[in-house]
């Protein structure tokens, strides 16, 4: 168990007395964190929308004039219990690209998992795909192609933190146990984001985002929004 679930966990800690107390009172005070993280969504969400519209502009503007197409990625993601939203990002890619390639690099993540998919700096991602424009692995490597997920946290299909949602074809080859980060809603940010993100397995991940879902607690989606910036800051696994 990480530091990060651990303060969780204290965070949200019970002092009924009696199991029968303990349900009540857990399901009561759960019922309430999960309406004040929906609540704290549509706030930050709204917020970071409305302060960083120049900005927003600016790189929407920057990826037009530096390739053909449009300056928002739109795809079908996977959310809780596997329902299909559309998810956004900053386009960093060539418009009209082959998504096999992709597919097969994660097909073997997941299924064959082996150290020689490691790329040149050590993280479990296609860092030399030829798919990305200069802009896009800039973009990347900030993480500002991820600010119009904000778009999808105001309108519940996200939250500010979570599992990162998966494409359908990538779920297809979750085991059970792997099927579990659909428990929840995905987020921006998330454990995995916050210890290593992309320095890490697909296995390590699972687990990470198990974890979170089992230790959740509006402490500790405090407590990993504060450690998002200098995680993003550090560009410590991104790419």
């Amino acid at each position: 168990m990480t530091d990060l679930t651990r303060m969780g966990r204290r965070s949200g800690a019970l002092t009924a007395t009696t199991p029968t107390t303990r349900a009540r009172v857990g399901e009561g005070t759960r019922m309430i964190a999960l309406g004040a993280k929906r609540l704290l969504d549509v706030v930050v969400a709204a917020l970071g929308l409305l302060v960083l519209s120049p900005l927003l502009f600016l790189i929407a503007i920057t990826i037009r004039l530096e390739s053909s197409g449009p300056a928002f990625f739109r795809q079908v993601r996977l959310g809780r219990d596997a329902t299909p939203f559309t998810f956004y990002k900053f386009r960093t890619m060539t418009d009209g690209n082959d998504p096999s390639i992709h597919r097969r690099y994660v097909e073997r993540l997941i299924t064959k998992p082996s150290e020689q998919l490691k790329g040149d700096t050590g993280s479990f991602k296609l860092e030399n795909d030829p798919r990305l424009t200069r802009l896009g692995r800039v973009l990347r490597r900030t993480s500002l192609d991820e600010l119009p997920q904000l778009f999808n946290v105001f309108a519940g299909d996200m939250s500010l933190v979570g599992p990162r949602p998966p494409i359908a074809y990538e779920a297809e080859l979750y085991t059970d146990r792997a099927r579990r980060r659909l428990e929840c809603k995905p987020g921006i940010t998330g454990l995995w984001q916050v210890s290593g993100r992309c320095l890490t397995t697909f296995d390590e991940m699972v687990e990470l985002d198990i974890e979170y879902i089992d230790n959740w607690s509006l402490g500790l989606d405090m407590a990993i929004l504060v450690r998002t910036l200098p995680a993003v800051l550090s560009g410590k696994g991104a790419w």
